[in-house]
């Protein structure tokens, strides 16, 4: 992105083109009195329209999406980068750490880079096609394995130019295999030799004598300009002279077709290997440019030679030498057999300059060409490779900003630094116009937003966010508390994040959040359980307090079942005024109460009146509670076979009795939800008691 486009101190640079225009359809009549704009879900925004009658809520969808591209594989290619860009970042980290450097290179970090490109550009591939028949059909001229995207041929192409460093010697031949690959791609906007073979296929079968026919040997020319060595010599042999009944008859002609395509395919190639196409392959440039002098000499005596006058057929001789002269390199015929200015560029690497190895001079050559062949409509692609060929880092990143969205920026930044320190620093650099950060992390932090801003990506956001040194974790803070805490799965997702980069203090106040959103809305359990694990003492005990409280209106056996579960959910760590430790002791006394049956079971009930005295006893224990407690032990009290109580446990009930009849003078006084003679009841069962005691005694 140049810098000059970045001013105001704006946080992202606008463009200079014009604003796009969108269609809204609303259906109110006029006037529209208001308006509300609001951003909806992923790249939408929510557009709330009210008339003097109506209203209404609209979408519109911006559209920045690839249109060659559907909404759920752009999601499977935000999710499958995540894994490559965090593995680098981290090798990026390491060797930082190690060199003591904050710059990474030395002679091996592009290799790191070339490693993550591939497992992108694993990922950026269109739908696949139906397989070829098993018998493959003799006029079958253009196959392809799956439909090409402009997304995966700009991510290769700077991968072709900036990050792999082994094929800087044989550039020209990768770009010949870029252009047969993504060459179709170019029919939107303008005529392609790809477009011109499709159409003539289609209509192969309805020929019947090929050489005949003019677009027949134009094909030809086309294909072989641009290199597709094995579509040319195919086409020759569909050739009439091959048929077995014109043999004898055009032995001449089809001599001179299968020379001219034997030569074809021992074109030398600059390249490493074939890769299953046809021509000879040298890896040094001397054993390459002895091949080709040789090579180029036969093209030469060929064209010279007599049998071209002792041919009968004037249009297989025009067509066969027409050409030998795109062999020889002839301008004129590549231009004119070329459609537009990518392939006429190409086809002088092949052809004209054979023995260029780097980027020297490509741009020169670039301009040239778009003024051989000018084009009207420009595809997207062609600015991208006019910055790429330029050597302008800042004019490629635009591009890819403009015509391809922020996933291929966040992304290709890696590429365009991965063998220039220059570039590294450029746009690593520390910005003032930016906000004091970098390029790097503005469309670091621009992707990151879009992400959030969906519920099915906002999970992988924190991974680009964290790369961001300057204001990545701020609004990574923003993110984690934005997300819902009513659905489970989310919470626990958020939680995790917050665990992998050690936000300790966001998942404790997420979880609190979470933990006051589940008791506000009735989820008394999930209300607890989040505040337990945010360790919030000051909400439990206030939870506590409020149970506790419940709990003592009424403790009867439905009252209390109702509790049950959630004080033993609070345990008995949570410490307000009285504290649940009697909650938890009265759970205890409950339970033994409810082993006692038909007053036969002496030892559970001694054991009962043990864990009653235990509450009678224990400080913990409200005065609000005595009664109650004593009103629910009153079968231990009045126990037959033998008192269960001794005259000094009874004595101290009675005293318990005395001083809630004195409690009772207060006029904060809450008097238990128990029957009218539940008092005179207990008093003389403790009296019975304690004379039975007495006597036993």
């Amino acid at each position: 992105m140049p810098s000059d486009t970045v001013g105001n101190g704006a946080l992202v640079p606008l463009s200079g083109d014009p604003p796009a225009l969108y269609p809204l359809h609303h259906g109110l009549a006029p006037p529209i009195c208001r308006l509300s704009i609001s951003w909806s879900r992923g790249n939408s925004l929510r557009l709330s329209l009210f008339s003097a009658a109506a209203a209404k809520v609209v979408e519109v969808k911006l559209t920045s999406e690839d249109p060659e591209i559907p909404d759920a594989h752009w999601r499977r290619i935000a999710y499958g980068s995540v894994a490559p860009f965090a593995l680098l970042q981290s090798r990026r980290s390491s060797l930082s750490t190690l060199m003591k450097s904050p710059s990474p290179y030395h002679s091996d970090w592009w290799e790191n880079v070339l490693q993550y490109s591939k497992e992108i550009g694993s990922l950026l591939g269109g739908s696949k096609l139906p397989p070829s028949p098993i018998i493959e059909d003799s006029k079958t001229i253009v196959k392809r394995g799956e439909e090409p995207t402009s997304l995966k041929a700009a991510w290769e192409l700077i991968e072709i130019f900036y990050v792999d460093k082994q094929s800087q010697a044989w550039l020209p031949e990768r770009l010949v295999d870029w252009l047969a690959d993504y060459d179709s791609l170019f029919t939107s906007t303008h005529e392609t030799i790809h477009g011109k073979l499709v159409d003539f296929q289609k209509e192969l079968v309805n020929i019947q004598v090929i050489e005949d026919d003019p677009r027949y040997w134009d094909l030809l020319s086309s294909a072989l300009s641009v290199g597709w060595l094995d579509i040319v010599v195919k086409m020759l042999r569909l050739h009439g002279s091959y048929q077995l009944d014109q043999l004898s008859n055009r032995e001449l002609e089809n001599g001179l077709v299968e020379t001219v395509a034997t030569l074809i395919s021992k074109m030398p190639r600059l390249r490493p290997e074939s890769g299953g196409k046809l021509g000879e392959c040298y890896k040094s440039k001397p054993d390459f440019i002895k091949c080709w002098e040789k090579w180029r000499s036969q093209i030469t005596k060929l064209d010279c030679s007599p049998f071209w006058i002792q041919c009968d057929n004037q249009q297989t001789v025009e067509g066969l030498r027409n050409l030998l002269q795109i062999l020889l390199g002839n301008t004129d015929s590549l231009c004119m057999a070329t459609c537009y200015w990518i392939e006429l560029y190409i086809s002088h690497f092949l052809y004209i300059r054979p023995f260029t190895m780097g980027i020297e001079s490509m741009y020169n050559l670039a301009q040239k060409c778009i003024q051989l062949k000018p084009q009207s409509n420009t595809h997207r692609l062609t600015g991208l490779m006019v910055g790429i060929l330029e050597e302008n880092t800042e004019v490629v990143l635009a591009e890819c900003s403009r015509e391809f969205g922020p996933w291929l920026v966040a992304h290709a930044i890696e590429l365009l630094t991965a063998r220039s320190e220059q570039a590294e620093v450029l746009l690593h650099e520390e910005r003032y116009n930016l906000g004091g950060i970098s390029i790097v992390e503005l469309h670091r932090l621009v992707y990151a937003q879009i992400l959030s801003s969906h519920a099915l990506t906002w999970q992988i956001a924190p991974i680009y966010l964290t790369s961001c040194m300057k204001q990545g974790m701020g609004l990574l803070e923003n993110l984690l508390y934005r997300q819902s805490v009513q659905h489970n799965n989310v919470l626990l997702k958020n939680i995790e994040i917050c665990r992998l980069y050690e936000l300790d203090h966001i998942s404790s106040n997420i979880m609190k959040i979470a933990g006051v959103y589940h008791w506000k809305h009735g989820h008394k359990g999930a209300g607890v359980f989040w505040l337990q694990q945010a360790q919030d003492s000051s909400c439990l005990d206030r939870i506590a307090q409020q149970l506790f409280d419940s709990v003592g209106k009424s403790i009867s056996d439905e009252s209390f079942k109702q509790w049950e579960g959630m004080i033993e959910l609070l345990g008995s760590e949570s410490k307000p005024a009285g504290g649940l430790e009697f909650l938890h002791k009265y759970r205890d006394f409950k339970k033994s109460l409810q082993k006692v049956s038909g007053g036969k079971s002496t030892e559970i009930a001694r054991q009962a009146v043990g864990s009653l005295m235990l509450l009678m006893k224990n400080p913990s224990t409200p005065q609000r509670f005595w009664l109650p407690l004593l009103y629910d032990s009153l079968k231990l009290i009045n126990w037959k076979d033998c008192p269960l109580l001794g005259v000094s446990e009874t004595n101290l009930l009675l005293n318990k009795l005395q001083d809630l009849s004195l409690a009772k003078l207060r006029p904060n006084y809450t008097e238990p939800s128990l029957p009218p003679d539940a008092l005179s009841s207990i008093r003389l069962a403790l009296a019975t008691n304690l004379g039975r005691a007495i006597l036993d005694e």
